[in-house]
């Protein structure tokens, strides 16, 4: 066995190296010095806006796309407030350069934007632009709020013209600061792609969010936003005709984020005059959207205690709303639904599949920041600034909890590819070879196929072993071969390597979660494959020192010997860190804050004594699933 793995590992190395990565059409670039065929781990964000966005400008952000990715890139960068000279009065800066960036500013306002804010285009000194400039929190009220219902202002002209040709030129500035971001030389030490957001919304302010992220510099003439049509099928539907088919090169995939503030409508399971989805409605919903954001800055988007589950891990980073529009207005608050959470849409992708042959939710996984400051990637929770986005500009230094309490420092989209280009990261997403994670940059692995020996994990050739004998995640794994009896699975993760000036933190466990139909439902299973809960590590709450060892690593071959081969099923795996302080918990310790004497505690720190509040955390990464389905017969 081990002989003929190193030997298909070897021939699958030199094919690898030698046929171009499958997907979007090759640009024009300096071959990669470094280029490994079995894969490495590169980390992005894949959700930045910038003062191109209306709710980043109206907080004051001033970043545009160019500042972003020079972020993204290592570089400092100055935030809000401003002094009276115009000033940053505050600077961060990324521990370590991401690898690849998209900037994602809301496309429905770029045209409105624009006319407000450059002197002399007609429209510009309308109402609605003045109380802009002068008013930017009302104006986000008003100018979302028509946006929010497909709807331009009367200053756009007839048909909404003028606005349509002011979307042209920051749709050309956003393609033009990506392409100067984008390393082309053979170091290939950044990779940003074109991109944006689709900011759908239905009822009241229920999410629908999609961003939008190109394979490469063919992008169609404007981008198409919710402005456009407010059914996101035909979102789908334009990309398919203006892009993909096309015949010009271009690819794109759609990335829908913060299912858990859709109220439970970003994955609607039927057509709106009630009839269910049809095999071809489920293959283009398929196609146009492989992979879907868990984790962000807004919450954890994967499970919820409470809704369908008892694994007590989908306690983590949850919001205890379904809609955006509850962020802000706690009379509209309602607990969430099981379809706003991930691991229920992919079961009922399962049973999809089961009715009509095709799941229209074989969904990858991802997560990214949803920032509102152009700072893509900036995930630190011991230095959280906030990510902003609708909220009111800063007059003066934060004086207490930088952001809402309930929020986070969001995640990083992660890819296995073989070197940092647009072809080979893209071909990843296309692929689903993605994992994400809640801010640390955890390497995960996970493989799934037949035969692997109880051993893989001591021969050191853990990759090679995996490409060999099964499929990497995002993968279809093959029936099984004759005799086989049940899957294994190859799981393997890798502690972040930390920083110069921090290091990183210890792995508790890997985990799989197997979801499977059982009488035509849904069923799920969680369990500890490698590692243990109960290794004793905590974190000193005061001081917010980790106290016991982990692990740097952990891996294991693991077999679902309740495999039944007649259920369709999929398995993907989440990996945890040993407990450490949430940001909060950093930020109530650096100002003392007291909780046992509330006169003492200011508005500005109250959310330090919010009791539903967690004051540590178990930072993770989940893989995307690996799926199986049953035999066909004829």
């Amino acid at each position: 066995m081990t002989a003929r793995i190193r030997l298909t590992s070897a021939v699958l190395a030199l094919i690898v190296a030698l046929v171009p990565a499958i997907g979007s059409a090759a640009e024009p670039r300096e071959s990669c010095a470094n280029r490994d065929p079995l894969r490495r781990a590169l980390y992005g964000d894949l959700h930045v806006h910038t003062t191109y966005s209306l709710d980043a400008s109206t907080q004051d952000t001033r970043n545009k796309p160019a500042d972003a990715y020079r972020f993204a890139r290592g570089e400092a960068l100055g935030i809000q407030p401003y002094d009276d000279d115009d000033r940053a009065m505050r600077s961060v800066q990324l521990d370590r350069p991401l690898d690849f960036a998209a900037v994602t500013d809301h496309a429905e306002l770029f045209g409105e934007l624009s006319i407000c804010r450059t002197p002399g285009l007609p429209g510009h000194d309308n109402l609605a632009c003045q109380v802009y400039r002068r008013w930017p929190r009302l104006a986000f009220y008003l100018m979302n709020g028509r946006a929010s219902r497909g709807l331009r202002p009367a200053f756009c002209g007839e048909n909404g013209a003028r606005c349509v040709e002011a979307t042209r030129g920051i749709w050309q500035r956003m393609q033009q600061a990506a392409e100067e971001a984008y390393d082309r030389s053979d170091q290939c030490a950044f990779t940003s792609f074109v991109g944006y957001e689709w900011t759908g919304s239905g009822g009241l302010s229920n999410n629908l969010h999609r961003n939008v992220i190109f394979a490469n510099a063919t992008v169609p003439d404007l981008p198409i936003s919710f402005v456009d049509d407010t059914d996101p099928r035909f979102l789908w539907s334009e990309l398919e005709s203006r892009c993909r088919k096309a015949g010009t090169g271009c690819d794109v995939v759609v990335i829908p984020h913060n299912s858990n503030l859709s109220a439970e409508t970003m994955w609607l399971e039927e057509n709106p005059d009630g009839s269910p989805l049809t095999a071809e409605q489920a293959r283009a919903r398929a196609e146009a959207e492989p992979l879907v954001e868990v984790f962000q800055h807004k919450g954890e988007s994967e499970c919820r205690v409470g809704t369908g589950t008892t694994d007590e891990q989908c306690n983590f980073e949850q919001l205890p709303y379904d809609t955006m529009a509850a962020v802000s207005n706690t009379a509209l608050r309602s607990p969430p639904g099981p379809n706003n959470f991930v691991r229920s849409i992919l079961g009922v992708g399962l049973a999809e599949q089961a009715r009509i042959g095709v799941n229209p939710y074989a969904l990858g996984i991802i997560a990214s920041t949803d920032t509102h400051l152009g700072t893509p990637g900036y995930v630190d929770e011991r230095r959280h600034v906030g990510h902003g986005g609708a909220g009111p500009p800063l007059r003066g230094l934060p004086r207490g909890l930088p952001d809402a309490v309930e929020f986070n420092p969001g995640g990083l989209a992660a890819v296995w590819a073989e070197e940092n280009t647009r072809e080979s990261v893209f071909a990843a997403f296309r692929r689903k070879e993605t994992f994400g994670t809640s801010g640390p940059r955890i390497q995960l692995r996970l493989f799934g196929g037949w035969d692997y020996p109880a051993n893989v994990c001591a021969s050191g050739e853990v990759a090679a072993a995996g490409y060999a004998g099964g499929v990497p995640m995002g993968g279809q794994l093959a029936a099984p071969p004759s005799g086989a009896v049940s899957p294994t699975f190859l799981a393997a993760a890798l502690k972040d390597a930390g920083s110069p000036d921090r290091a990183g933190t210890d792995l508790q466990r890997i985990q799989i979660v197997k979801l499977w139909l059982e009488d035509g439902e849904p069923r799920e299973r969680v369990l500890d494959i490698a590692g243990t809960p109960d290794n004793g590590a905590d974190v000193d709450l005061a001081s917010c020192e980790p106290r016991g060892a982990g692990h740097a690593s952990l891996c294991t071959a693991w077999t679902d010997d309740s495999f039944d081969p007649a259920a369709p099923a999929l398995y993907y795996a989440r990996v945890l860190e040993n407990p450490t302080c949430r940001w909060s918990t950093w930020v109530c310790n650096e100002h003392a804050v007291d909780c046992s004497d509330e006169g003492s505690v200011s508005e500005e720190l109250a959310g330090c004594c919010d009791a539903s509040i967690p004051k540590s955390i178990q930072e993770r990464a989940w893989s995307s699933p690996i799926w199986y389905s049953p035999p066909t017969t004829d």
